[in-house]
């Protein structure tokens, strides 16, 4: 059996399917990107020449607002940062609850999640709005909920059953191998799932969990329909300042170009681990 050469053997392996993005995908796909790019300049350009005389150019006009947008989308930023990581705790542990021993508190899980994962994202925050209160009183202490971080509450519950999802079906991606071996060994199911299991499942959960964040990230402007000061309501101040109809688009379209310019790489940095794990 040990001379037996693997070109002879009767027993082949099949090994799991790797999806590569060939050259001329990422060709096409490169095009595509600069033929947008290309049509937000070109229309930029038309703009400009149909401008009315007398006012500021449109490209200086953004680079006039360009420190309150960035200032706006650095909001965005670190409230899509809070709301990962309040949301990644917490669907650790629902998601792993979810595979619990015990019945009540693996349908209790399993309800959550679903729950939480189709309810519309607006929606939830406007829960969190109206439901949670202005201020906290502990022990004679007041301490105020700004909107900003009642948004975070929002969206961290819609992230936690995205993410209880996502470790469910890593656990349960393993071989039952792991935990078998595991118990032959003597370690209890405690140590098993965070000592063996877990680390194993960072590398499946990886990328999906990029793609999650990216997928927050973009989510972010709906905190300005409940009143939270991030690009897209800092940016419609700029508007309302400029009482220029034709900064409309090309305002948009900047904060549109901010928000490529940080996801973008995110994207392609998920491929790439993707590939990799």
């Amino acid at each position: 059996y040990r001379r037996m050469s693997a070109s002879r053997t009767d027993l082949p392996v099949m090994l799991a399917p790797v999806r590569h993005v060939s050259a001329p995908n990422r060709r096409a796909r490169d095009q595509w990107i600069a033929a947008a790019f290309l049509a937000c300049a070109i229309y930029l350009t038309g703009a400009e020449a149909y401008a009315a005389p007398g006012q500021p150019s449109i490209l200086a006009t953004l680079l006039k607002w360009t420190p309150l947008i960035a200032r706006g989308f650095v909001y965005n930023i670190l409230i899509s940062i809070a709301a990962m990581a309040i949301g990644t705790m917490l669907g650790l542990f629902i998601g792993i609850a979810q595979l619990s021993s015990l019945r009540p508190v693996r349908a209790g899980a399993s309800m959550a999640t679903q729950f939480f994962r189709n309810a519309p994202w607006l929606v939830l925050l406007f829960y969190c709005m109206l439901l949670l209160p202005f201020q906290v009183r502990i022990a004679g202490l007041v301490i105020p909920l700004p909107d900003w971080l009642k948004a975070i509450f929002g969206l961290s519950l819609a992230v936690a059953a995205n993410m209880s999802e996502l470790t469910r079906g890593a656990i349960q991606s393993l071989p039952s191998g792991q935990w078998e071996s595991a118990e032959s060994l003597g370690f209890s199911r405690y140590q098993t799932l965070w000592m063996i299991i877990l680390p194993q499942c960072i590398k499946r959960m990886l990328p999906p969990w990029m793609n999650l964040y990216a997928l927050l990230l973009v989510s972010t402007p709906l905190c300005s329909i409940v009143g939270v000061s991030e690009i897209v309501t800092l940016t419609a101040d700029a508007l309302a300042a400029e009482n220029r109809h034709d900064l409309l688009v090309p305002m948009y379209l900047y904060v549109l170009g901010w928000f490529f310019a940080f996801c973008y790489p995110i994207a392609r940095w998920t491929v790439a681990l993707e590939r990799r794990f």
